[in-house]
């Protein structure tokens, strides 16, 4: 199944000179959905994770189901304030000033083995601190895995040396 045609692009969004690449055509077609959740489980299950973390917030669209499609726990993570409970706090490098991610301290035991999924990699700053989080909940990221992966911003480079999977390489 070709996935990529059901990404939609989007030039100029958010902002001028961002070609946007939009996921929810895929979302809204039942079969290449479940084909995604179903390549992603099929390429992850080697990593034999615990838990899930799904990036906020489209990561939570394909953490979720895959959580579920093997079985396992789910962790969000989240923008600061949205958790009700004691977090673990990483912040991050944007282009113009930094930004912050949460996870609940008790999210998963530790010494857990994790999964972290989110639907884009571009730079890495967002999977890189999340990565942080799991490692200052006392568990180890066995494995990355996003629907797309903008291959020319090099973002794995910013990433631990673990199993990283992509559906999607632009």
């Amino acid at each position: 199944m070709d996935l990529k045609a059901h990404i939609r692009d989007i030039p100029d969004f958010p902002k001028p000179g961002i070609l946007f690449r939009d996921i929810t055509p895929l979302l809204a077609n039942p079969e290449t959905l479940q084909h995604s959740i179903d390549l992603f489980a099929e390429q992850v299950a080697a990593y034999q994770p615990d838990f899930i973390v799904g990036i906020e917030s489209r990561g939570f669209m394909f953490a979720m189901p895959l959580a579920y499609k093997l079985g396992l726990g789910f962790a969000p993570v989240r923008k600061p304030g949205k958790l009700p409970a004691a977090v673990h706090s990483a912040s991050y490098a944007l282009e113009y000033g930094t930004d912050t991610l949460e996870l609940h301290q008790d999210a998963f035991p530790p010494g857990s083995r994790v999964l972290v999924i989110d639907d884009l990699i571009a730079t890495g700053g967002t999977a890189a601190a999340t990565c942080e989080l799991v490692q200052q909940a006392g568990s180890t990221v066995v494995g990355l895995g996003f629907v797309i992966e903008l291959v020319d911003l090099e973002g794995r480079a910013k990433l631990p040396p673990v199993p990283i999977t992509t559906l999607l390489q632009y």
